[in-house]
Order: C-alpha cells, then structure tokens, then sequence
C-alpha cells in the first residue's frame, strides 16, 4: 500500500508530526511552573488565600499537561534511533551528552520535587514547600536550555571536528555550548513560553468574567487577579518577545542568510533598498515571488538597520540547497501577525486598566479568550519556521536531511506513523479535554493554607534537631 511513498518524506512528517505535539506542552508548562512559583510567593508574602486558590487551580492543569509534555517527549528518542539512525550516529558525540545533561540536571530536578510540589504542602511546611515549587520552575527552564542548546547547535555548529569515520566531535565544549544562535534562540523561546501561559491565563479569567456577566453575579476576586497578572504579562512580555524575535532574525541574517531569505521571500538579491514582502504567493519553480504585496526598502531598514543596504536573496544559493520557500514564508508570517495581535491585547489591558474598566470591559474579554490558543500556534508556526527554513540540512551546511535517515521501507515508516496519529490524537485529546474541563470551572474560594497545628508539626524544625531535620512523628 505504501510502496510508492518516499520512505524520507515520512520519517519528516512523522517526526513533524510528533515534534509538533510535544512542543505546545513544555511551552505551557514551562511558563506555568513559573507562575505557580509567583503565586505561591505572593501567598506567603501576603498571606492571602486568594493567591493559594489560584495556586491549587493551575496546580492540577500544571500536573496534566507535565505529564503530557514527558510522555510525548519520549517518544522523540525513539526516532532519533529509529528513523534518524545514521543523524543518532554521526552527531552522537556531541548531541547525546547534551541530551544527558538534561536529563541529569533538569528532568531529575524536575521529577524530583513535583510530588513534593503536588501532594506535599500540607505534609512538608510552607517555605520546603516553595522551595519545591521554585525547583520544578528552575528545572523546566533548565531543560529548555540544553534543548535549545542542542538545536541551535545544529542551526549554527560551533566547536567541533568531524573524524574520519564522518562522526562529529567536540573540540570545545563551551563553543558547542554558546554557538552563535543559542542567546538568542534561547530567549525567543522562554519569551514564548511565558506569553503562551499568560495568554491561557487571560483567555481563562475572561471566560468566567464573561460568565459571570452573564449571570448576573459579581466575579470572584481570584478571577480578577488572574485575569489583570495575565494581561500584566501580555503587556510587558509581547514587546520583549518582539524586541527578541527582531535580534534573533539578526543574528539569522549573519549566519543562516538563506533562512533569512526564504522567510522574506526574496528568491533575487538586492543592491540596496530590498523591499518587506508582506505576502505573496512563493513560486519554487520559476523562482519568484508572485501576487506580491510590499514595502519598498523595509527589509533593508529592519534586517540591516540601512535603508541602502544590500540583501542576498537565493539566488547566491545553490539550487540543492535551498529551503522549499512557502512552509518558512507562511509560519513566519503567522508568527508575527499573531505577534502584532498579541501587543495589541497588551495594550489595550493597559488603557483599560487606566480608565479602570480592565474588568468591565466586555470587547476586551471576548478577544482574550480569542486569544487563548494563540501562543501555542505562534510557537508552533516559530518552530515550522526555524526548523523548514534550514532545509535541506540537519546540520546546516554540514549534513544533509536525506543523509541523515535510517535505510527504512517505507512501509514500516508509514506504519509507525499511523499508528502515532491515531494513539497521540486520542490519548492527548482526552488529556486536553480533561484540562479544558478543568479550566471551565472557577477557582474553589474556600481553599486554606496548612493550619498552624500542620505547620509546627512538619513544616518547623526544633531548634535541637540533628543536622537540620527530623523525622516527623
């Protein structure tokens, strides 16, 4: 049945596919356990159980999508030694202690202390308590470094050798470490993170203002806490995550030129004055840009800071090496106009919140929730952008995608896939469905602390207890 197929072109969607869905779950997690960690922080300094409601509500969405996040991720190992076999071998040496390090130093830390976060504040104390939820906070951003370490690695090598065998190797950790890319990939994808969570946040208080509005009946003072911290986040985080996506397209420009490129469009060069595409429709095969809507010099000023400085388009690319124009030309255009969107809603927060009506204002609520799921289609339509537009290498300029598959039948690649598609499509829709269900239900009001008696008991060490701890009776 799948013999015609192109065993290569399954491998990439599978992976593809895979890639996609475990990606929206750490991005969500990573700035969720962050803002469990404020909440909780905001609880003992105030020692308002509003903060504690808010924390105990997002806990469970937290522990659902975590899970989520470490099942779908495990099964990106398996293809790396299925499908991408020959990649797994020649860039073993240097991706492989990377991936270890995450591991060791993120998911353990990670793992670790989640069910002291989860099930331990009424059994541990407040303040161990905090202590394990700024761990698993730290541990999540720690495992987005080393990922992030080892693609932009792949986006910029930096650092190594490659032996006779074809293997590549280390020369200098530090450099494979802090290749070009990685500060700036780095902080484009933390960003994203947080505004993705904000935005889910946002979307959540402005269902139940609405609600409420709807009802008739005054919300509850955790909704309207967590509406104003989500659209506080929008606001200050949409411009940083502009100010990093326009110094990470920079540093694209310097050292991935046709990436650039292929994400503007511009299949010819330019002397001076090149022009910002706002759309088109790509023409691969006559290697132009038709139906055109544009700038005239934009590009220049935005890439170059020159309104006559000079681009390079494909046309100083060789033919085998130049990314399929329309996957990289379209996300990044998603990307920024969900971007553009996303300032807007911070913005507008911010006037609302001056004029005092952040929580009256009905227009403003309906185009939250709207904007609920659009961080995790930003950061999707990042990724379909960063990862197409290094095409058709693995590592660029060094190792070509078709050199890096495994020798499969197609057959057996398809089969896999299938088998992905149907078990990811139920497994992980339920789970959505499940943190849906969760979000459609307010924070409980009559959520308290560990009482005192609790507190004393596990939480406080006597002053003569052997090396700072004790055994609770």
């Amino acid at each position: 049945m799948f013999d015609n197929f192109d065993a290569l072109l399954l491998a990439r969607v599978q992976f593809a596919f895979t890639v996609s869905f475990h990606f929206i779950f750490p991005a969500f997690s990573i700035g969720l356990a962050s803002y469990l960690a404020v909440l909780e922080g905001l609880w003992l300094k105030t020692g308002r159980d509003v903060y504690l409601q808010l924390f105990r509500y997002w806990l469970k969405i937290f522990a659902i999508a975590f899970g989520m996040g470490v099942v779908s991720g495990i099964v990106m190992a398996y293809q790396f030694g299925s499908n991408w076999a020959v990649f797994s071998d020649r860039a073993g040496p240097v991706i492989g202690p990377l991936m270890a390090y995450e591991v060791l130093s993120a998911f353990f830390l990670e793992s670790g202390f989640l069910g002291v976060m989860l099930f331990g504040l009424d059994r541990v104390g407040k303040k161990l308590h905090f202590l394990a939820t700024c761990l698993v906070a730290i541990g999540t951003t720690i495992s987005a470094f080393w990922i992030i370490v080892v693609n932009s690695w792949m986006q910029t090598p930096q650092g190594y050798g490659i032996a006779a065998n074809g293997q590549f190797y280390a020369t200098d950790w530090l450099d494979v470490i802090f290749n070009p890319s990685m500060p700036y990939r780095l902080s484009h994808t933390l960003l994203g993170a947080y505004l993705t969570t904000a935005l889910v946040v946002g979307a959540v208080g402005a269902f139940h203002l609405l609600k409420d509005r709807r009802l008739g009946r005054a919300a509850q003072p955790a909704t309207r806490i967590m509406f104003a911290m989500a659209m506080g986040m929008v606001a200050v985080t949409a411009p940083l995550q502009i100010f990093a996506g326009h110094e990470h397209g920079v540093n694209t420009q310097q050292y991935q030129p046709a990436k650039i490129a292929a994400m503007e469009g511009h299949y010819e060069s330019h002397d001076r004055a090149a022009p910002l595409i706002l759309f088109g429709v790509p023409d691969d095969a006559a290697q132009q840009m038709r139906h055109k809507v544009e700038i005239p010099g934009l590009a220049s000023v935005i890439l170059k800071h020159d309104l006559n400085a000079p681009t390079s388009g494909l046309d100083v690319v060789a033919p085998e090496n130049r990314a399929k124009v329309a996957f990289p030309f379209y996300a990044f255009r998603v990307m920024v106009g969900l971007g553009m969107l996303m300032l807007m809603l911070g913005a507008w927060a911010v006037f609302s919140a001056w004029r005092g009506r952040l929580f009256d204002n009905v227009l403003l609520h309906r185009l939250a929730l709207a904007m609920g799921p659009a961080g995790f289609v930003a950061v999707l339509a990042g990724w379909i952008t960063t990862e197409t537009g290094r095409q058709p290498f693995t590592v660029f300029g060094l190792m070509r995608t078709a050199e890096s598959a495994s020798p499969l039948a197609a057959p057996a690649v398809a089969a896999s896939l299938i088998a992905f598609v149907i078990v990811y499509f139920f497994v992980f829709g339920v789970g959505t469905w499940f943190i849906i269900k969760l979000m459609g239900s307010e924070p409980y009001p009559g959520e308290t602390g560990p009482s005192p008696e609790q507190a004393s008991d596990v939480g406080s060490l006597p002053p003569d207890a052997p090396f700072g701890f004790q055994l609770a009776e």
